[in-house]
């Protein structure tokens, strides 16, 4: 994995953890402003050929953190900067759903990135993978929301920095399991 692959995983990774920590010394709108640089230098140096392969969903999403970032900076507000992982899981959601609508659902896009030629099942296999996510996306963002207004600054950054990347990775391998046994069926 290259340098910039592992800040990409990083940020994404542990945005929850550089919230909860920045807020121990910094003000919550200097916390802020480093999520937006971070998720700006996240996307400069392939801003040309994302731009040009992003849905306007997808901008609009960006454009809606982006936005969410700004009024945090400048209201200097905890709770809109703990309402960040919401966000994300919510725009994340979005994108999904919309993939729904508008196919190729998001996982038979991913899934098409190692098997070009899926079969109409695959299809619908990835289809009802995004299904799922979509739901586990919902979920997740309305406990980020829960936890954003109803808990400490503790429990919010155990749930959204550890929690729900546990369940994420139980959803992946659960994924992943059922994946072997579908195309151990159906080859």
């Amino acid at each position: 994995m290259s340098i910039g692959g592992m800040f990409r995983m990083l940020h994404w990774a542990f945005y929850p953890v550089v919230i909860f920590f920045g807020l121990q010394v910094l003000e919550p709108r200097y916390v802020a402003a480093l999520l937006a640089l971070l998720l700006v230098l996240r996307r400069r140096h392939d801003a040309s050929r994302f731009l040009c392969g992003t849905s306007r969903v997808e901008i609009t999403v960006i454009l809606c953190l982006l936005a969410l970032v700004a009024v945090t900076t400048l209201t200097n507000s905890e709770i809109l900067l703990r309402l960040y992982p919401a966000a994300m899981s919510f725009g994340t959601l979005v994108v999904f759903g919309s993939s729904l609508i508008h196919p190729p659902s998001m996982i038979e896009r991913f899934a098409r990135l190692r098997q070009p030629e899926l079969s109409p099942a695959g299809v619908g296999y990835t289809r009802r993978v995004t299904q799922v996510w979509c739901v586990f996306l919902g979920i997740n963002g309305a406990l980020a929301v829960y936890t954003a207004f109803y808990a400490s600054r503790e429990i919010w950054a155990l749930y959204n920095g550890f929690v729900a990347y546990l369940l994420m990775g139980a959803l992946f391998a659960g994924e992943w399991l059922v994946r072997r046994h579908f195309i151990a069926r159906h080859a």
